[in-house]
């Protein structure tokens, strides 16, 4: 990946919110409004696609950190709306601002950090930890 291209990078994602979208389906509350679970779902594919054409060849990126902050909801029916802008990069460590909108109303936005990792290497490592939990 050429990181300086990174800075600045855009990606979007939306959905219109189904009934197993709500937080009443996941049995995190009894409201039929949209989970948080969906809106951290739809940032990270904001990010997934600000990212996707910058990737060398066997390059991924796994969320590290997210702060997540929700000022709405919206409830079925709804479409919704990430918007998510790369602000920072260190090294293989980036940087979002990210934004959910229904229409022009802010429902959350969030930092969101990713990490740029190779996906065979990475897998790898997740499967000996697995292996090794198994084994202890």
């Amino acid at each position: 990946m050429k990181f300086d291209d990174v800075r600045g990078a855009m990606g979007m994602a939306s959905l219109v919110v189904r009934p197993g979208d709500t937080s009443v389906a996941q049995a995190h509350n009894d409201l039929p409004v949209v989970d948080p679970t969906v809106l951290t779902n739809l940032m990270e594919g904001a990010c997934s696609a600000a990212l996707a054409e910058h990737f060398a060849s066997g390059e991924t990126s796994v969320t590290q950190e997210l702060v997540l902050a929700i000022s709405g909801t919206v409830g079925v029916g709804a479409e919704i709306r990430a918007h998510a802008t790369c602000v920072d990069i260190d090294g293989p460590i980036l940087d979002f601002n990210v934004e959910v909108h229904h229409g022009s109303r802010l429902i959350a936005s969030a930092n969101l950090t990713r990490k740029v990792v190779d996906r065979v290497s990475y897998m790898a490592r997740i499967a000996a930890e697995s292996v090794m939990s198994e084994a202890g």
